[in-house]
């Protein structure tokens, strides 16, 4: 009877030890930052933001979906960039990244099947700040790759797909021929 409470005792704090392990690297997301640059806390709560469209990318094999703040919802919904200004300061961006793959369940695998998100890729931040990042035309950029192993990110690096720099300057370069468009490719989708 004694060994048995000795090794449910163990039992019960292996269990614990193994769960606080787990909640405390699934929670670290929030303390990642882009050397000089965005910090993932900067976007908490970007998971239930509003979708401007969906993207997907054949030549990377890439499905995205590209997420707004308010702020930035409210000035696509006024017509920003197309009516020729810019979007304003606090406006954020989130793309999601994920392998694409295809439903093989019924319905849908009978003629044509769908195409959905798969396995999680990273995330992307984009933030508009005109004082911060006055030297990349008032955007920073900021890029979190995912570990599903772990279930965990990091900031990205030269050796991410694609790779990046190691500060809030990363996606400017590529934005930039988006400058007509203050400096951002996805339009806001027709609902």
């Amino acid at each position: 009877m004694k060994r048995t409470k000795i090794q449910l005792t163990m039992f019960v704090g292996l269990f614990l030890s193994v769960v606080a392990t787990l909640v405390l690297a699934a929670q670290d997301k929030y303390t990642l930052q882009v050397p000089n640059g965005l910090a993932f806390s900067e976007f908490k709560g970007y998971e239930d933001w509003q979708a401007v469209a969906p993207s997907q990318t054949d030549a990377q094999n890439v499905m995205r979906l590209i997420l707004a703040n308010p702020v930035m919802i409210d000035a696509y919904k006024e017509g920003v960039p197309g009516n020729g200004k810019p979007f304003p300061d606090g406006s954020k961006i989130a793309k999601i990244e994920w392998r694409p793959k295809q439903i093989t369940d019924p319905p849908f695998s009978a003629k044509t099947p769908d195409t959905v998100p798969g396995d999680l890729i990273e995330v992307e931040f984009i933030a508009k700040d005109s004082k911060r990042f006055s030297d990349t035309h008032g955007w920073g950029y900021g890029m979190f790759d995912y570990d599903a192993a772990s279930g965990t990110f990091k900031p990205a690096t030269e050796a991410s797909k694609p790779p990046q720099g190691h500060n809030a300057k990363c996606g400017a370069t590529c934005h930039t021929l988006a400058a007509s468009k203050d400096y951002i490719f996805t339009a806001y989708a027709k609902r």
